[in-house]
């Protein structure tokens, strides 16, 4: 049985598209939103104890909409105020403004990585949006 050519085209686009889609470091989400994974980008970005990944939801205008922290091995005392005022303090900032948010204090190592990671969360979106 022969396949019609336009059906072989379109069979080949939307395989292209899936592989598009299967982006491991970026998700977009059911609001628009695309969700930037750094576990793989921030391998190289320590904190004080090791890597300290995140979540970065950005919007199409390339604003900061949600900061996660993802599973890490920081000690709990000392990360717990940067995912409690830290995070925080990202929503709202885009490539251009990221750089004006302080670190916590006490827990200068964990703040380092993660205003990393979101930059190169940033940086990734900016790239390959």
């Amino acid at each position: 049985m022969r396949v019609p050519f336009l059906a072989q085209i379109a069979v080949l686009v939307a395989a292209l598209g899936c592989v598009a889609c299967s982006d491991s470091n970026m998700q977009k989400d059911g609001d628009g939103n695309y969700v930037v994974n750094t576990t793989e980008l921030g391998k190289d970005i320590k904190g004080y104890v090791g890597q300290t990944p995140l979540n970065v939801t950005i919007n199409s205008n390339g604003v900061i909409v949600k900061v996660e922290a993802l599973q890490n091995s920081e000690t709990p005392d000392f990360f717990r105020p940067v995912e409690e005022k830290l995070l925080k303090q990202l929503e709202g900032k885009n490539s251009s403004t990221i750089d004006a948010v302080d670190g916590v204090s006490g827990a200068t190592f964990s703040s380092r990585a993660v205003l990393k990671n979101t930059k190169a969360a940033l940086d990734y979106y900016h790239a390959h949006k």
